[in-house]
């Protein structure tokens, strides 16, 4: 391969033009919605990669494509009009995929031999480096402290980079190392979520982002059921569930998987039930302990309502709360008649074993 690149050249046009179809044949949007001047800053922006790339090739260096990367991900988060650096990092490894593509397809053309399969690693680095550099953010308070900070790293980079199966290889890979599931589940999973969330209310990412992020995670969590399930079984049972049109239900689903992979017959009712439903469930399944989870403080009434009528209806049954909507109270737990709260899955699980001694794992409260 020469290192005097010609634009003219048709091998190198042909792999430049089948990177510009591709991706307006995947965003029938765009033909209709930017100028032909546009049009024409997208496709040198097209060649100039893959001018970088058969550079760094020529030189076995992929610095030279990744630096660029690099630069060209801050210059166009600098030149944009109301664009979200996630949807820019979309936009650029959207570009890389399909530049990905064609090499793989159209390559032999441009690129041989063992020049392709380079081409292709440092495609996949430069991937990568726009990705960090758009998810260097300036993280919470909560997602730095606690053990495994490295892996929820990895895990949040994955998903704000739309690379799912790096995901689910990241959590496979971290419980076949023996990091046990619960602390997966908070330290990991739920810590991710929760910065998930906060990225999404600082408008650093869009709605469909954090849609994906949530859809992603529940499939992983999904996966683990098996093993979750065939775990040794307690004589205990909790019933969970989000509290009113409450919708961000991942985390109390999260704490009825650890309590079923701790040996509990769990009831994950899931979100938006009304108050007859939950006292409905209590009856048919005779819970030890019911877990509710509000996590928007508008539904805190509700979930007060619920601690009310269960204490009144079955007084012997505990009862937890926990979800952020408590914790941007005063405390507000303490005025109400529970059992206790919980800031962590881990925290109630713990508080759980221990309040139920011998004799309530082999009666149960509804017999004693």
């Amino acid at each position: 391969m020469s290192l005097i690149i010609n634009y003219n050249d048709k091998k190198f046009v042909t792999l430049a033009q089948s990177v510009f179809d591709e991706l307006f044949r995947r965003d029938k949007d765009l033909e209709t919605q930017i100028e032909d001047r546009t049009k024409i800053l997208i496709y040198d922006d097209i060649t100039y990669n893959l001018s970088h790339l058969l550079t760094a090739v020529h030189f076995n260096d992929p610095a030279i494509l990744s630096n660029y990367a690099r630069w060209l991900y801050a210059l166009v988060c600098n030149h944009s009009n109301g664009l979200s650096k996630a949807r820019i990092m979309d936009y650029l490894l959207e570009q890389y995929e399909i530049i990905t593509q064609s090499v793989s397809e159209l390559g032999q053309e441009a690129i041989s031999g063992p020049d392709k399969e380079k081409a292709l690693r440092y495609l996949e680095l430069a991937r990568k480096e726009v990705a960090e550099t758009a998810t260097d953010l300036n993280e919470s308070a909560s997602f730095l402290e606690g053990e495994h900070y490295e892996l929820r790293k990895l895990y949040l980079n994955a998903l704000m980079s739309n690379r799912t199966r790096e995901a689910f290889e990241l959590i496979s890979n971290a419980y076949k190392d023996g990091i046990p599931l619960t602390v997966i589940y908070e330290e990991v999973l739920a810590k991710v979520m929760y910065e998930i969330g906060a990225l999404w209310h600082q408008d650093v990412i869009t709605v469909d982002k954090e849609h994906y992020a949530t859809s992603v995670t529940q499939t992983i969590m999904s996966a683990f059921y098996d093993e979750i399930f065939a775990r040794p079984k307690t004589n205990l049972t909790l019933i969970s569930c989000a509290v009113g049109s409450e919708l961000h239900e991942l985390g109390i689903r999260m704490l009825s998987d650890i309590f079923e992979y701790n040996g509990w017959d769990t009831y994950y009712l899931g979100a938006a039930l009304p108050h007859t439903a939950i006292l409905d469930a209590v009856e048919e399944y005779r819970p030890h302990l019911v877990a509710l989870s509000v996590t928007m403080p508008p539904y805190l009434a509700a979930c007060e309502k619920i601690v009310s009528a269960l204490k009144t209806t079955y007084p012997d049954v505990k009862i937890a709360v926990g979800g952020q909507a408590f914790t941007r109270t005063n405390n507000l737990w303490e005025q109400w008649d529970i059992d206790y709260y919980a800031p962590t899955a881990r925290d109630l699980l713990t508080w759980a074993e221990k309040s139920f001694d011998g004799k309530l794992l082999r009666e149960g409260p509804w017999n004693g």
